[in-house]
């Protein structure tokens, strides 16, 4: 049997670290079938497996090896046995009384190496900004308060309140088995499937090469739940077929961004932050999933609406016929692909958690691929080791990240940080809502340029969400606030990830790029205002009043849009796309006289549009 993980090309370290990574995704898996052990033991040999495979897998310079080098080896057994430390020392560990009973030399050696290992992990596998950032809060807490050095080496490294806290819980939980579904759905042809199914549904409208970038990256972005990676895989077929049919590199680029970043928000899988967030505010995934899904589709249909109007403008048309695919032959050939899928949902409805759920869909995925001829080939058994490597490999920075935000929030806690920092922002905002809300969407981005998703939202969390409660915002409002400006970094200049990715592809200029990407999720910006005014948004409330406002909402998100793309019934002149602007705006604050006069604004728009709207023969191509 020929086998990828045993091909004798790849040096012998090389194929161990191959069978560990498999071997923890199956230790995973295990676990989530049997029950998981005591917190201390499933979260350390969790941060001890990614550790070691990390120095094993990637070098000084973040580079993929094959081969590592006797230091790293060296370093991933020192790092692996300072994790399981705790884990080791259960009765030494629950004797104890916290910050009373002095830490013991060893304590205080393996501690310390232990967060030394960790930040150098971290800064291979994600970069320097996430390490730095959990240094600058260390140094605060020694230098600036009175907290004891000893006491937050404990808090850091002995208690479930830093390395081995919630993050970390929610990493060896939840994430890693969802992460192990994404891969092992994309090595049984998920991914096709997403793809010629948005092909067929969109396919043959105007600008119908952007609008399968939307779907395709929307559907496949809940289940990877990363921006970058949902680039490079669905837009290596998007981005060149949108050029092709008379899209501008630089807006052919931003669509594939902007839609693959709004796949963390888009349930039912979301980004892996959401797990932390149901973790934090104490509710089933499903719920945070049902907050979710208004302000997602209202992301979209925002996107869709700019890209249709964008192909109008421009006289872009459909998908060429050579490319189309009807629907009736993608669910025959693939449609039993969406059944994991269905397996998740299903379960979580019926009240079950989340890593259950997940574990059933996993469970699943192989015998539906194998149900038809057309998928049955992908059912190997290389198939299926290679999904669980490459999910095993996927998790490694997730579990970093997640174990090095646990160092922030360990400190934010334990020095009252969060406290501070809260009243700060309600004195800097004078108590007036929308100053604090700016600040924390300005606080959000800049802290998701340098950091993932994950960690951005659990330090803004500590800092920031308390403050926002105090001003009067729902918990659930104020949590997904700063989740959603965690993800829009992706796509905001300077650091934009997914924009720079998406530029691989496209060949555009950056700054080019960067612009459109911008104008196409300027929703995204706005959404989050609106919930935060209006938690109806949130499907909280009598339906008759949740339906009413999602539907201001909707019109309010394609006006601005339409404003953006400087196209609505035909193109829009100076003044009316300033008016169109406007009138979108007044839909995010929850008042009828101001809805009023963003009816207004639209009205006189359209008024003026169709009153002197050119015959047949005299409009210009695209209107």
């Amino acid at each position: 049997m020929n086998l990828t993980i045993l091909d004798r090309s790849i040096p012998l370290l090389g194929r161990i670290a191959r069978l560990i990574l498999i071997g923890m995704a199956l230790w995973h898996l295990y676990v989530a079938f049997v029950g998981p052990p005591n917190p201390y033991i499933m979260r350390g040999v969790h941060v001890a497996l990614a550790l070691l495979l990390i120095f094993l897998t990637v070098d000084f310079r973040g580079r993929l090896v094959e081969r590592p080098r006797w230091y790293d080896i060296g370093l991933g057994v020192i790092a692996c046995l300072a994790a399981l430390y705790p884990s080791l020392n259960l009765d030494y560990i629950f004797q104890r009384f916290l910050y009373v009973d002095p830490l013991t030399p060893r304590d205080i050696v393996v501690g310390i190496v232990l967060v030394v290992l960790l930040l150098e992990a971290t800064r291979r596998m994600l970069g320097p900004m996430l390490p730095i950032t959990a240094i600058c809060f260390m140094a605060y807490g020694l230098l600036f308060t009175s907290t004891l050095p000893s006491v937050i080496l404990e808090q850091l490294f002995m208690t479930p309140e830093g390395i081995f806290g919630i993050p970390t819980s929610v990493s060896a939980t939840y994430m890693v088995l969802f992460i192990l579904f994404g891969s092992l759905v994309e090595k049984m042809g998920v991914g096709q499937l997403f793809m010629d199914f948005a092909v067929a549904l969109t396919g043959r409208q105007a600008g119908g090469p952007a609008k399968v970038a939307c779907v395709t990256s929307g559907m496949f972005g809940s289940v990877s739940g990363s921006a970058v990676a949902n680039v490079m895989t669905t837009g290596t077929f998007s981005i060149p077929l949108m050029k092709r049919m008379g899209f501008k590199p630089a807006f052919a680029g931003a669509v594939e961004a902007v839609a693959s970043t709004g796949g963390q928000i888009m349930p039912p899988v979301m980004g892996a932050a959401a797990f932390v967030m149901a973790e934090y505010l104490g509710v089933s995934y499903l719920q945070v999933a049902k907050y979710a899904i208004a302000p997602a589709l209202l992301f979209y249909v925002a996107l869709f609406a700019a890209v249709h109007f964008e192909a109008r403008r421009s006289g872009i048309g459909s998908v060429p016929k050579e490319d189309q695919v009807p629907m009736g032959q993608v669910l025959r050939e693939r449609g039993h692909l969406f059944l994991p899928l269905a397996i998740i949902i299903g379960v979580l409805l019926n009240g079950y958690s989340a890593p259950y759920a997940a574990l059933c869909g996993v469970l699943s995925v192989v015998p539906v691929a194998a149900l038809r001829k057309t998928t049955r080939h992908y059912v190997t058994l290389d198939n299926v080791l290679v999904a669980l490597e490459n999910g095993a490999r996927n998790v490694l920075s997730i579990a970093a990240a997640c174990a090095c935000a646990g160092i922030v929030v360990g400190v934010i806690d334990i020095t009252g940080l969060g406290l501070s920092f809260s009243n700060f922002v309600i004195s800097v905002a004078q108590d007036k809502l929308i100053f604090a809300l700016l600040l924390s969407m300005v606080a959000g981005i800049i802290l998701g340029m340098g950091m993932p998703t994950t960690p951005a939202y659990i330090v803004q969390v500590a800092l920031l969400v308390p403050a926002l409660v105090k001003l009067g915002v729902q918990v659930e409002a104020a949590h997904l606030f700063v989740f959603y400006f965690a993800i829009l970094s992706a796509i905001t200049p300077p650091v934009a990830m997914a924009v720079y990715a998406a530029n691989s592809l496209s060949q555009a200029k950056i700054i080019e790029a960067s612009v459109a990407a911008i104008k196409l999720g300027a929703t995204g910006f706005i959404v989050p205002f609106m919930f935060v005014y209006e938690p109806t948004i949130l499907m909280q409330g009598e339906w008759f009043r949740i339906v009413i406002v999602i539907a201001q909402a909707t019109l309010g998100v394609v006006l601005l849009a339409a404003s953006l793309q400087r196209y609505f019934f035909g193109r829009l002149e100076g003044w009316q796309t300033g008016l169109l602007f406007v009138g979108a705006l007044c839909f995010i604050y929850p008042d009828w006289r101001v809805t009023l006069c963003g009816l207004a604004c639209a009205g006189l728009v359209w008024l003026r549009q169709n009153l002197r709207r050119p015959g047949p023969a005299a409009r210009q191509p695209g209107e």
